[in-house]
């Protein structure tokens, strides 16, 4: 059994009458923006648990973009005892259809975004110092480069995990109220 793809239009009117709507990314990034109406239910938990949806008849899962949801399309339409939809583009699709959304910039970037932004600066700046200060800074750029590709191989990934322990995302999904509440902070 698949997800139907619907509209963000579609999605809001199933919501109105009753849907249950499902975030299915990490909470680090529902903390930082999110439809309100969305619960928390990360994929990566699915494994160990169902989806709890109540006694709702439909629910209907998002991600960003819509492609995380499509990609686990299977997996969580058998999570679920009932009608199951995909929102088709996500929440960037609810976005541009001007739905409302919670946004909370006060919450640290998205885990994935710092590993971006960490690599990629570690990256330039080996290259910029193996340029202009010793070809031995070249080094940095090829262990970060390595490391990347480690992280890609085996679905671990160093950077990640020490970045999740920093002060500034230690309680980033915990300091979300309406993730206190649901139980999934």
């Amino acid at each position: 059994m698949s997800l139907r793809s619907i509209t963000a239009a579609e999605a809001k009117k199933l919501i109105d009458a009753g849907a249950v709507l499902v975030d299915i990314r990490e909470p680090d990034e529902h903390a930082r923006e999110r439809i309100s109406q969305a619960r928390s239910k990360p994929v990566s938990s699915l494994p160990h648990a169902g989806c709890d949806i109540g006694d709702a008849s439909q629910v209907i899962f998002h991600c960003r973009s819509g492609a995380r949801t499509a990609v686990n399309a299977d997996r969580l339409s058998q999570s679920v005892p009932c009608e199951a939809y995909l929102l088709e583009g996500g929440l960037d699709a609810w976005k541009k259809a001007g739905l409302p959304v919670i946004a909370d910039r006060s919450q640290p970037l998205e885990l994935m975004r710092q590993v971006q932004l960490a690599a990629g600066s570690a990256v330039v700046l080996g290259v910029a110092l193996g340029a202009t200060v010793s070809s031995w800074f070249y080094a940095l750029s090829a262990f970060v480069g390595a490391g990347l590709v480690f992280a890609g191989a085996t679905g671990f990934c160093g950077l990640a995990t020490l970045l999740r322990h920093m002060p500034w995302n230690r309680q980033a999904a915990s300091s979300d109220p309406l993730l206190r509440a649901a139980g999934e902070g």
